[in-house]
């Protein structure tokens, strides 16, 4: 990415209602990147459940604690980063689930892996983690004629 291009940030509370504010600031911000329809839905899906994942699991002992959004669009990518402040992650723990299992839940790192191009996730330290999610994709074309 860019180091010119500093990122579109929005950080939100440990609240699990604002899952629709998350699901807004990152469809906004592919729609002013012209994202095509498709790219912006992926990118949405794979956001909502990250976020939906450290507000469940990685926050659940920890109710004020922030999850911080950042969407860093560049040439033929989205990048999105999600911070939290929840126990080291381990995304490589995490086994590939057959997607003809019938079970409740546990298919947030499965869609998200579906996806995006690239997923990676870090530990900050002590506590919280760093999961980058990258998705490759081009301007909409159509954007382009709408602008003539």
């Amino acid at each position: 990415m860019d180091p010119e291009n500093p990122p579109l940030t929005l950080t939100i509370p440990n609240d699990p209602r604002l899952m629709p504010l998350v699901r807004g600031f990152v469809e906004t911000v592919c729609q002013v990147a012209d994202l095509d329809q498709a790219t912006t839905d992926a990118v949405v899906l794979a956001t909502n459940e990250a976020a939906s994942n450290a507000i469940r699991h990685a926050h659940r002992n920890c109710p004020e604690a922030l999850v911080q959004i950042e969407c860093r669009v560049g040439a033929g990518c989205i990048e999105i980063r999600l911070l939290d402040e929840g126990e080291p992650f381990d995304l490589a723990s995490v086994p590939d689930l057959d997607p003809a299992e019938v079970r409740v839940g546990g298919r947030g790192i499965f869609l998200m892996r579906a996806l995006m191009d690239e997923l990676d996730c870090r530990p900050r330290g002590k506590r919280g983690n760093a999961l980058r999610m990258v998705k490759h994709c081009r301007p909409n074309p159509s954007a382009a004629v709408d602008r003539v």
